[in-house]
């Protein structure tokens, strides 16, 4: 009977770990802090534009003076930093016997040994003063939907264990930013955020499905539930609609916001570029999973501009 040590041990002499080898963290930390900027993947940033632009996105819609616009922008990029670093150090506090088991999150600072889980907690604690420091700058209704969203931060890694579609919950707590945005503009919440947080729900759904190919063998051997497994080979079906419902709610929440035709066509670019993911991606080929899922980067500069440009 093959064993999960064996059947992982076949697939991980070629298979590539997540964390980049030579970077800048090897060059310029010493070693006693490298095992923390892994921590919070600080070598790894895409994860924190995809958490920031749902920020962005809404502080746009709130059409402020340029000044005020530039502190907010400021102000979310440094919390994307703090909280995404805080919900990956989580992440790694609850998974890492599952990373221990999976071939490209085996060397990940925890199950490596880098640093100790009650090293990691302090770790945590200290990025969550720090986002508290930042929320604090905030308006009132900012702050406390910021104080809501820990439920999402905390809940999300424990839902690969109860249900298949753990990528809905990145979803809602991915994008609460962009209600964020929105009330630390305006100090309230209209419709227009609230359809631009669904229409990025259907956004994570697509990229996350993406990004869940990598581990899919390791996750069926180990038990643990993702989108990709479930989906199995109606994946690009499934990206077709998830990214199909994401553009026409993003075209919803223009029409609320009263953005201009510009804003359409840069939607319709970034659509494009959403089914080019959908159409060519190759979800037994890992390497390109996480170049696709990387991709999702221009489509969130795509839809900015469309906002900041397309505005009434």
């Amino acid at each position: 009977m093959t064993t999960l040590e064996d059947s992982k041990g076949e697939r991980s002499k070629d298979a590539a770990s997540d964390i980049p080898k030579n970077g800048w963290v090897d060059r310029f930390l010493p070693p006693a802090l490298r095992g923390y900027a892994r921590l919070a993947r600080l070598d790894r940033p895409i994860g924190t534009w995809l958490l920031l632009f749902p920020c962005w996105w809404s502080i746009a819609l709130g059409a402020l003076p340029l000044a005020d616009t530039a502190w907010l922008f400021t102000l979310f990029g440094l919390g994307a930093v703090m909280m995404r670093g805080a919900g990956c150090t989580y992440n790694d506090i609850v998974d890492r016997d599952f990373d221990a088991a999976v071939a490209r999150t085996a060397d990940r600072p925890i199950p490596s040994g880098q640093v100790s889980a009650k090293r990691a907690a302090f770790f945590l604690l200290v990025q969550l003063l720090a986002s508290f420091v930042i929320l604090l700058q905030l308006s009132a209704t900012a702050i406390w939907l910021g104080v809501a969203s820990l439920v999402l931060v905390f809940t999300y890694p424990l839902m690969k264990r109860v249900t298949w579609w753990p990528q809905f919950f990145l979803g809602l707590a991915f994008n609460w930013g962009a209600l964020m945005g929105y009330a630390a503009a305006v100090d309230g919440l209209d419709a227009a955020p609230v359809i631009l947080y669904i229409g990025g729900i259907f956004w994570t759904l697509g990229y996350d499905t993406i990004y869940a190919h990598q581990d899919k063998e390791d996750d069926a051997l180990i038990g643990v539930k993702s989108s990709a497994l479930r989906l199995g080979n109606a994946t690009r079906g499934a990206l077709y609609f998830f990214y199909t419902a994401a553009a026409a709610t993003f075209a919803a929440a223009g029409f609320a916001a009263e953005l201009g035709t510009v804003y359409y066509a840069f939607l319709a670019a970034g659509f494009g570029q959403l089914l080019w993911q959908a159409k060519t991606g190759r979800f037994d080929d890992a390497a390109d999973c996480l170049a696709k899922f990387k991709s999702n980067r221009l489509f969130g500069w795509l839809l900015l501009a469309g906002i900041v440009l397309g505005g009434p």
